[in-house]
């Protein structure tokens, strides 16, 4: 890097909120199954704790001799479902604590993987881990979880979404926060640094590392420069940007993979806001145009952004992927929260806009009420959406019990704050109790 872009890279981290948001290490268990889940559970923790036992010591380095805030090191792993053998929903919660113990030895924030793949139905190991889940997630402190119920190959296993309406409502029942720990994918990928949906692909390295970056506040700067200027300017002056904060990435994830003598993976750009005035998708788009996220042209604004950003970033890096574009976590997100208590940005309008950006419906509070087929066909529009697009989507859906429309919910930290959304009160319930197996569409016939 020459001075002129360590300079930028300064104004970036002092004024603008960049960050790199995590480096991740991705550890395959596939070789850690004993002939128990707890002898499988002991090898898991060894594996972790020796691979990742200089994860964090490392992170703390790059800041330190580089200036750059590396905010979260985390773990993903193997979707647990798939090395939890015979074991039923109680037994596989022995694999949940040995993730929870051996990041909390090795210092991480998260580590994620607590997952199953579910899109075209279900294995013993599936269903012991989502049945387990009210109970991982709320006897655990640092697991992240994520269930795939739907892909653009294999179409929605409607019974999964069925069960994960149902599962949501459980752990509600004992934790108000602890569904933040889960999102429910359609199209995950096996690459993803991010929680709570990270978890680290059959088809990955044995040990690699992926490093998750963002940068909403250094995007909002870059077009306060080109007030008035046609919109063609604000996607180059986006990609360039990205660009930029790209690069930031990739010496950062070269750095670490050296230290560390394990494969860089990815760049993942996503522009993941922070709860900071400043550090918000929502000023972005405002910055673009809009008098307030949520008022009609904003899904174009995002269409716009969200395909700059995945432009210069791939020039940037020798691998970018993850889901890399824009989040729009309504929590998370100064602007989102204050568009929401406007009344400019309603549930339907957020589903609009996930057809466009990176994930889903995501860190959304709604009322303890909601019925689980209700929160069930949540997830089938955005899985709908997702297979229809060839695009992943998600959803981090938050009842919370006690609470009604417009009450805020304190979640702590970067999981910000929530104002409780209202839901259609018509019921879907009958669509969903259908169950059963939504094809794939026809665009999946590619050989």
């Amino acid at each position: 890097m020459d001075t002129t872009q360590i300079r930028e890279t300064i104004q970036m981290v002092k004024e603008d909120n960049f960050d790199i948001r995590t480096i991740t290490m991705g550890i395959s268990l596939l070789d850690t199954v004993g002939g128990s889940v707890e002898e499988t559970a002991k090898n898991v923790y060894k594996k972790i704790t020796t691979y990742a036992k200089d994860l964090v010591a490392v992170g703390q380095q790059i800041e330190r001799e580089y200036g750059v805030p590396i905010t979260n090191k985390r773990i993903s792993v193997t979707p647990v479902s798939l090395i939890a053998g015979n074991a039923d929903e109680k037994e596989i919660l022995v694999l949940a604590h040995a993730l929870d113990d051996a990041a909390k030895e090795v210092g991480v924030d998260f580590i994620g993987g607590y997952s199953a793949l579910v899109q075209k139905g279900f294995s013993h190991g599936d269903l012991a881990l989502i049945k387990s889940l009210p109970n991982a997630l709320t006897e655990t402190d640092v697991v992240m979880s994520s269930v795939n119920v739907g892909s653009s190959k294999a179409g929605i296993n409607l019974d999964a979404v069925k069960l994960m309406g149902e599962t949501i409502k459980v752990i509600t029942d004992k934790s108000d926060t602890a569904n933040s720990k889960m999102v429910v994918f359609a199209n995950a990928v096996e690459d993803n640094p991010f929680m709570a949906g990270a978890f680290h692909g059959v088809s990955e390295p044995d040990v690699v590392i992926n490093v998750g970056i963002s940068g909403p506040g250094v995007v909002k700067r870059a077009l306060e420069q080109v007030k008035g200027e046609s919109i063609t300017v604000v996607a180059e002056t986006i990609k360039k940007t990205a660009f930029k904060i790209t690069r930031v990435g990739q010496l950062v994830g070269t750095i670490a993979s050296e230290r560390l003598g394990v494969p860089f993976g990815i760049v993942d750009l996503s522009l993941a806001p922070t709860p900071a005035r400043g550090d918000s998708v929502a000023e972005v788009l405002e910055e673009i145009g809009l008098e307030q996220v949520g008022t009609h042209g904003t899904t174009a604004a995002l269409m716009l952004l969200n395909d700059a950003v995945k432009k210069g970033g791939v020039m940037a890096s020798q691998g970018v992927g993850g889901l890399s574009g824009a989040f729009i976590p309504v929590s998370e997100d100064a602007g989102m929260i204050d568009a929401v208590k406007a009344g400019t940005l309603s549930l339907a309008k957020l589903e609009a806009m996930t057809s466009v950006c990176s994930v889903g419906l995501d860190m959304i509070a709604i009322p303890g009420e909601t019925e689980a087929t209700t929160i069930s066909a949540m997830i089938a529009d955005e899985a709908a959406i997702g297979i229809q697009n060839n695009k992943t989507t998600a959803v981090r859906i938050l009842p919370t019990n006690g609470t009604k429309v417009g009450d805020m919910v304190d979640y702590g930290g970067l999981l910000g704050t929530a104002p409780v959304m209202p839901v259609v009160d018509k019921s879907s319930a009958d669509f969903i109790n259908r169950g059963g197996h939504v094809p794939a569409p026809i665009h999946s016939f590619k050989n």
